[in-house]
């Protein structure tokens, strides 16, 4: 029964746990499993295990992908959901991953990727805790200017409401966004959005 303690420990501290968490402490994955058989823990997805009793938040997904991809940010949809700044509701996980990171295999949730190089991928970059697991997601004002720079991909009138909605909650500065535009290199482009919200 002391493995059982061990792992509803650890589970309780980090909110996801994966088997090589639990190999780390010198436990076998095979309690996982019979832990999930007793009703102890319940498999989130793949590989990725929680306590049966832990309340899901409306981010869990976003704290299941950073478990799953280390090198994974949050962007675009789900950044903005997590900051307030749109209406939408995403439905898939969208994440930023530098463009030579290998990306395994994901069932569940539902995934949008999106492939940056440097010094766009680690500009902007918050650590937020999500369940007991660290989070990385873009800030405000990054998170905008990857809307306009990924504006075929969410739809320009996304990028401009986003602009507007950070505008308003004063969760981004005209520097921060000018910074921001400028790495990702869409400065002309919001420029006109800008001059037209300030």
């Amino acid at each position: 029964m002391r493995h059982y303690d061990k792992i509803t420990e650890l589970a309780a501290n980090k909110g996801i746990i994966s088997a090589s968490d639990v190999e780390e402490l010198g436990i076998s994955r095979n309690y996982l499993y019979a832990m999930c058989r007793e009703g102890l823990l319940e498999r989130s997805s793949r590989g990725l295990y929680m306590l049966a009793d832990s309340d899901v938040s409306a981010h869990h997904g976003l704290a299941e992908i950073s478990k799953r991809i280390p090198s994974s940010v949050i962007s675009l949809i789900s950044a903005l959901n997590f900051h307030e700044l749109t209406t939408q509701i995403p439905h898939e996980v969208w994440f930023s991953i530098p463009r030579d990171t290998w990306l395994p295999e994901i069932d569940y949730p539902p995934i949008q990727v999106t492939r940056v190089s440097e010094p766009a991928y680690s500009f902007g970059v918050e650590e937020h805790t999500i369940g007991g697991v660290s989070v990385s997601i873009y800030s405000p004002a990054k998170t905008v200017a990857d809307c306009f720079k990924f504006r075929s991909k969410v739809g320009l009138d996304v990028a401009i409401e986003a602009l507007r909605s950070a505008w308003d909650a004063r969760k981004i500065t005209v520097d921060e966004l000018v910074q921001a535009a400028q790495v990702d290199r869409v400065w002309t482009v919001i420029r006109p959005y800008v001059e037209a919200t300030v």
